[in-house]
Formats: C-alpha cells, sequence, structure tokens
C-alpha cells in the first residue's frame, strides 16, 4: 500500500515538474527572443530605425492578441459551424446554424438566455443604484473612509469566495433544528417559521445568488461613481443652492447630469461583468435548480457532455452580447477624454 502512494506521489510530481519545466522554457524562449530583437533594433540605422521601432512596439502585443483572442475566436466560430462533439475529433462535417437555431429553440436553452438576460438587467441597475446612493451617503459622514473601505472590501474577494461565503448564509437546515444559515435563523426570529430551503427553491435562488454579485460590484460602483461626484467643481453646487436646488432636486438636475458618462460606464462595466457571470452559478448550484446561466451551460457543454459545436454557438453568441457593451464603453471613454 504505502509502495503504491509513494509511485503515485511521484508521478504526480514528474508531471508537475514536466509542465511547470515546459512553462519555464516557454517564458525564457520569449524573453530571448526579445531580447535578440531589441539587440538588433539597437543597432538599427537610417531608413530601418523607424520601421524597426514600430514593429519592436506593437509586435509582441499583436503576436499575443493573435496567439489569445484572434485565433481562439476563429477557432470558436468554426467549430460552431460543425457538428463537434469532444475537443480534438478529428473528423466533422460543417451543418451550418444548425448549432444557433438548437440554441434558441431548446426550451433548457430558451430558459438559460431569459435567465441571463434577467442577470443582465437586474444585476447592473441594484449594484449602481447601491453603489451610487452608499457615494452620497457616506460623503457627508465625518469618518467616510471606513464605511467606504467595509463597501468595498468584498470587490477584493473571488468570486468563487463570495459564492462559498453566502452559501453559508444560504444554508438550510429544518427549523426544528439549530440553525447554522444566518438568513433562516433571521427570518425564523422574525416570525417566519417554515423557511423554504433557499438555494433549491426556484426562481428565488437565482435572485439570492444575484445578491452575491450585486454585494461584489456595488463597492467598485461606490469608488468611481464617489470620485465623479467629488469632482463636480463646489462652484456648481453652491450655485445651484442659492437658485434653490437642494437634496433630491440637487441631484437630479445637477449631481446626475455631470456624471452622467463616468454613470454608464460603470454600469456597462458591470454588465460585461454580469454577462459573463459563471463562477458563483457553478459553486452554489451548479446550474441545477433552474439556476443556470449561458457562461456555465457553455462550460458544461464543452467539458462535461461532450458536445462542443453546441457550446461553441453559446460562446459565440455571449461574445456577440458582450462586444456591444465594450464597444460602447470604449467610445464614451474616448468621449470623456475629448472632453478633459
Amino acid at each position: 500500500m504505502s509502495a503504491t502512494y509513494v509511485s503515485l506521489a511521484s508521478s504526480v510530481a514528474g508531471q508537475a515538474a514536466t509542465t511547470l519545466l515546459g512553462a519555464v522554457e516557454a517564458v525564457l524562449g520569449f524573453v530571448a527572443i526579445l531580447a535578440i530583437v531589441f539587440f538588433v533594433a539597437g543597432r538599427a540605422t537610417g531608413r530601418l530605425e523607424k520601421p524597426l521601432a514600430v514593429i519592436i512596439c506593437l509586435g509582441p502585443a499583436l503576436f499575443l492578441v493573435a496567439l489569445g483572442l484572434v485565433i481562439p475566436a476563429i477557432t470558436t466560430i468554426n467549430n460552431s459551424l460543425t457538428n463537434q462533439q469532444f475537443l480534438g475529433q478529428q473528423k466533422t462535417k460543417k451543418v451550418g446554424l444548425k448549432n444557433y437555431v438548437f440554441a434558441f429553440t431548446d426550451p433548457y436553452t430558451q430558459q438559460t438566455i431569459v435567465r441571463t438576460v434577467l442577470w443582465l438587467v437586474i444585476v447592473p441597475a441594484v449594484a449602481v443604484g447601491v453603489g451610487l446612493l452608499v457615494a452620497l451617503l457616506v460623503d457627508r459622514m465625518k469618518y467616510a473612509s471606513i464605511p467606504k473601505t467595509m463597501v468595498f472590501l468584498p470587490t477584493a474577494i473571488s468570486f468563487v469566495g463570495a459564492a462559498v461565503i453566502w452559501s453559508y448564509v444560504y444554508n438550510y437546515v429544518t427549523p426544528s433544528q439549530p440553525q447554522t444559515g444566518l438568513l433562516s435563523q433571521v427570518v425564523i426570529k422574525l416570525g417566519w417559521h417554515n423557511p423554504p430551503n433557499w438555494l433549491i427553491t426556484p426562481p428565488l435562488n437565482t435572485f439570492l445568488e444575484m445578491v452575491i454579485m450585486i454585494w461584489i460590484q456595488a463597492g467598485f460602483a461606490m469608488v468611481v461613481l464617489g470620485a465623479a461626484l467629488k469632482a463636480i467643481p463646489d462652484e456648481v453646487i453652491e450655485s445651484a443652492r442659492m437658485d434653490g436646488a437642494s437634496g433630491f432636486r440637487l441631484f437630479r438636475t445637477i449631481q446626475i447630469p455631470m456624471i452622467r458618462n463616468t454613470l454608464v460606464v460603470v454600469l456597462t462595466t458591470v454588465m460585461i461583468t454580469t454577462l459573463k457571470v459563471f463562477d458563483i452559478v457553478f459553486t452554489i448550484n451548479n446550474g441545477n435548480f433552474k439556476t443556470d446561466v449561458l457562461a456555465r451551460q457553455m462550460y458544461a457543454d464543452m467539458f462535461v457532455t461532450s458536445q462542443v459545436a453546441r457550446g461553441s454557438a453559446l460562446a459565440v453568441i455571449l461574445f456577440l452580447a458582450v462586444l456591444p457593451l465594450v464597444l460602447y464603453n470604449v467610445r464614451q471613454l474616448r468621449r470623456e477624454r475629448e472632453i478633459r
């Protein structure tokens, strides 16, 4: 028994060592290539100097973009148009848009798309709303750094870590026994003597998972929007107050228009993050009990149920959904820079 264990341990250690050695060789090779290129560039003169400088500056970045984004994107689009079932399958045939038709006609996938849209509508709106509200309220406090830190801390937690934390909050135990879940304990104390099993009760479980994402993103929204509110000139605020604007009227007519561009950028950023949500759903319920979203189903199709073509189609759909938000975000950032 001990010999088997030692053999297994040595085998695992050998594989790990081989993988690490391969990674180190790849990094050293890339560094060596860069060193040679820079050495040659340092000795270039005349007509070659400027073109070579452009190639050196853009070449590595373009190479990495092509390697990590362009080529995988083309491969994924190509896979989505075939009948490929598992990664590495050699013999496949083109099926056109059949996988996309399936995605929009399959009842399970339809529910997944609807649920993803719900995430996209609810989470960004609530997270940005909470962040903006906290930024406004905290700004008037004497020791604002303390509550700001408390609200911002969840942003530093990984999605998996946040899901684990909240899984304890949502933990369900039969009401007749001592409660270990905070939510169940609170509602029982408030008089709800028979609460549901939170994480397996649809559609409640989906909204409870959304709370985790809101908890994480509200701090990001608070920091960015708080900085935008502080950037409003004091003269503008004082002038508005002299004209009779105060409270909600000041917020609606002066502060919101002044931070509109920042508000849109934060909203679209949270929307992009929400569209790609995977970790929370996977950690809490693995998409079961009617909580699945596009990113989780895409992963399952490609790596669990051996339906690579269908998973690739979902990946393309997700990419097309994110792309307009990214382009709009870039456009808003450029406008803001031009104004500055």
